[in-house]
């Protein structure tokens, strides 16, 4: 980087003042014993494994990070906007960080980035960018936000959730093979907001990369069940009708968007854990060893709900939560981007990330029915939850939110 970028980096952000750095001497040797052992004269050579150097174009008409491969790395960060924060404050606000996310996507370093050696390694790396209701508002437009958002997401008769893990005014959703390489995005982006907004909560999640899961297996969560089998797939008319918002859709900012649902669930593995192989599996529907449904099959074999034992019993039970969550209706149908986090003995769970065009008629029917009578309603709580719209993609010059603010 120039020193001119630097300057112009520096300035924009408004940083003031400079750091002086003192260096002192320590000798060591045979004043003290110990002998000093001198490096190689040539460092050991070394190689970036290739998903390291793999880029993902940031943009498009959608935001990248939905609609390629799951990320093994992510975290999750939710907005505050401070007080006076309004729509031309907003403006610059994405602005800086639609910049900063062009040039880290791509392997090279932000404006100003306090670390530029953590950049060189983009591993695939994607951010996506949502709105709350609070932004709208904020920017005065709260008459263009779409129905979902203005009526939010109900509290579900199983949630006790936290405010520490609810809410927020805008998502920051940092993914990419290398956890490093999220961990320098996410304190990058939390700079470029710091005159406008303020962390109100920040979840960080992983699954098996892909270089180690099993091939053609889903990811476990950490339960030891394969979570997020009945997925759209990636590239077809299916997936874009599920996640996508239409061309023809209300508010027209929010065309080619989508809306996000995450929501933190913490789950009892001490009690889990204790349980028989024979409840586990018939409390979820599928079976352990590889996901496949109990009524026979692999992990992607249709089920047979219709199936029944010696008894006259169904073999995939009505309180199982593979039958609860099944489609009963066209549209009831969602993307799910499932993260396990692990913070402590007592403190793991899944950070549930869920897309969808309307969560009215996609989500929120299939989440009463779990709420109501799913059997692993007994192992999990979900203690977070929040609702965003995805803004639609951005191309060069342009910036996130665009079609909404500008």
């Amino acid at each position: 980087m120039s020193d001119a970028q630097r300057t112009t980096g520096l300035s924009r952000r408004g940083l003031l003042g400079g750091l002086a750095l003192g260096a002192g001497g320590l000798a060591v040797g045979a004043a003290t014993g110990y002998a000093v052992a001198s490096p190689p004269a040539e460092p050991p050579a070394t190689s970036t494994p290739s998903v390291g150097a793999t880029v993902i174009d940031c943009h498009g008409p959608h935001q990248a990070g939905l609609d390629t491969p799951m990320a093994s790395n992510a975290t999750f960060v939710a907005l505050d906007l401070k007080p006076g924060v309004d729509r031309e404050a907003l403006i610059r606000m994405l602005r800086l960080i639609s910049d900063d996310v062009v040039r880290l996507t791509r392997g090279q370093p932000a404006l100003a980035d306090p670390q530029p050696e953590l950049a060189t390694v983009p591993a695939r790396l994607t951010v996506t960018i949502g709105f709350g209701m609070g932004l709208l508002r904020a920017a005065g437009l709260a008459s263009e936000a779409p129905q979902w958002l203005r009526l939010g997401l109900p509290t579900f008769r199983i949630d006790r959730l936290e405010s520490r893990w609810s809410g927020g005014d805008v998502l920051l959703q940092v993914a990419a093979e290398d956890p490093v390489t999220v961990s320098h995005t996410v304190r990058v982006l939390l700079t470029d907001s710091r005159p406008f907004a303020s962390p109100r909560w920040s979840q960080s999640g992983f699954h098996r990369p892909v270089a180690t899961a099993p091939p053609g297996m889903t990811g476990r969560n950490l339960m030891g069940q394969v979570d997020g089998t009945v997925n759209p797939q990636l590239g077809t008319e299916d997936f874009d009708r599920v996640v996508w918002e239409p061309d023809d859709s209300e508010p027209a900012w929010l065309r080619a968007g989508t809306s996000a649902v995450v929501r933190r669930i913490a789950m009892d593995l001490t009690t889990w854990g204790g349980l028989d192989e024979k409840t586990k599996e018939e409390s979820m529907g599928r079976r352990l060893a590889d996901g496949a449904p109990l009524t026979g099959g692999t992990e992607f074999t249709g089920p047979d709900y219709d199936a029944t034992d010696s008894y006259g019993l169904p073999i995939i039970g009505d309180t199982a939560h593979m039958r609860l969550a099944h489609a009963q209706a066209p549209l009831e149908r969602i993307l799910r981007r499932p993260y396990n986090y692990d913070e402590g003995p007592e403190d793991a769970g899944l950070i549930f990330a869920a897309y969808m065009a309307d969560p009215t008629t996609q989500y929120i029917p299939i989440q009463r029915r779990l709420a109501k009578l799913d059997v692993m309603n007994l192992w999990t709580t979900p203690i977070g939850s929040a609702l965003f719209a995805i803004a639609p993609g951005f191309a060069e010059g342009e910036y996130v939110g665009q079609t909404l603010l500008g």
